[in-house]
């Protein structure tokens, strides 16, 4: 172990920047634990349906502020694909190349769960599993690929958002829900936000690499008004306290994106930002960088398999014969709660045996990326690198 930490270290460009990759590691971990938390499958009259404990215990609502990540994932995929298609033109990379090499890093990966859940649901259909149960853990499995579509679309607008400044893309997703909830707008509007809502971190993760947000005070400035704003339009403006979508509930921060959920995702920004000095230091330790490094070496494997791990525990709990407590039933008690907390180690080592069976998928799809460097395409698979 000793050995493969000094390994790792001493491999590490000196020039990286450590804390952007603890700070993938803690979003996926955020995604991970999220979903586990807040996402309940209830065996009943022979199907399973999906349940949330916030739509049961709405007070629980502040979980879903530390573990819904996803503005880390967007300001820290703008901060790198900024400076990665600059370095590409600097090189004679074409557009299509640099974008091909991103986007086979990310998409190989996503065929191996496509085909496993493909033959997985064929199977249970033939076996007489219910055709509601198996929409349901499909559901589960596909609809966190949206996040991948949006990164996909914004990574290939890169050359066009590069330097677009953060409050364009704010104007219109206040201008969306204005439309929308105060002037009786239709609801496919909301759609619009998809790309806007999740540009704006974006547009700051390249300000950030441009040296555009250096200093604390542009950090405190994100955390503050994010979270003022967000409070006053909890508080006063009629969203919703969960930051994630709750199952029933008349409106979905995140389904589409409202003003609210970017605001908070300002207020995420900031507090990353704030995070990077720490980070650094924390990283410099061989045995904690060794951590992140392999974490972000598997990172898009974890996001892939989460939900599937969950599902797996789920399924052979049901060979018990009654519903498990937190496992099964519906979540409507601290008990659960409590169950659920003590089922996580469970979910932990079932998305461990997916890791070991599947990261090779992961693993290839990055030895496999070219890069040109001096005019000759080379091979690059630095850990980490997104």
């Amino acid at each position: 172990m000793r050995d493969l930490v000094r390994r790792i270290d001493s491999a590490t460009p000196p020039g990286r920047d450590r804390a952007t990759d603890a700070l993938r590691a803690l979003a996926i971990l955020g995604v991970v634990l999220g979903h586990w938390l807040v996402t309940a499958l209830v065996a009943d009259s022979g199907t399973v349906r999906a349940a949330s404990p916030l739509l049961y215990l709405p007070h629980l609502a502040p979980v879903s502020w530390l573990f819904q990540t996803l503005a880390v994932f967007f300001v820290v995929g703008g901060q790198v694909a900024a400076p990665s298609h600059a370095a590409a033109r600097a090189r004679g990379t074409t557009y299509g190349r640099w974008l091909g090499a991103r986007t086979a890093r990310l998409w190989r990966p996503v065929t191996a769960v496509l085909g496993v859940w493909a033959v997985a649901a064929g199977v249970m259909l033939v076996s007489g599993v219910s055709l509601a149960t198996v929409h349901t853990l499909l559901k589960l499995v596909l609809s966190p690929l949206w996040f991948l579509l949006v990164l996909m679309a914004l990574t290939a607008a890169t050359p066009l958002v590069a330097r677009l400044h953060p409050l364009w893309p704010l104007a219109v997703v206040l201008h969306v829900d204005l439309f929308r909830f105060a002037l009786g707008g239709p609801a496919w509007l909301g759609w619009i936000n998809l790309a806007a809502g999740w540009l704006v971190p974006y547009c700051l993760g390249a300000a950030w690499s441009r040296g555009d947000l250096t200093g604390r005070g542009a950090a405190w400035v994100l955390l503050g008004g994010g979270s003022a704003a967000t409070t006053l339009l909890v508080l006063f403006g009629g969203y919703p306290a969960s930051m994630v979508g709750v199952p029933g509930a008349p409106v979905s921060n995140l389904d589409p994106p409202t003003l609210a959920a970017v605001t908070f995702g300002l207020a995420q920004c900031g507090a990353a930002l704030l995070l990077l000095g720490p980070l650094r230091r924390l990283c410099a330790r061989p045995a904690v960088w060794a951590g992140v490094a392999l974490a972000n070496l598997s990172a898009l494997t974890f996001f892939l398999w989460h939900q599937t791990s969950m599902m797996a525990v789920t399924a052979i709990g049901l060979l018990a014969g009654r519903p498990l407590p937190g496992l099964h039933t519906v979540p409507d008690g601290a008990g659960w709660v409590v169950a659920r907390l003590l089922w996580l180690p469970a979910f932990a080592g079932a998305l461990l045996v997916c890791w070991a069976a599947f990261r090779g998928h992961e693993q290839r799809a990055r030895g496999r990326t070219e890069v040109v460097r001096e005019g000759r395409p080379t091979r690059k698979a630095e850990a980490g690198h997104v």
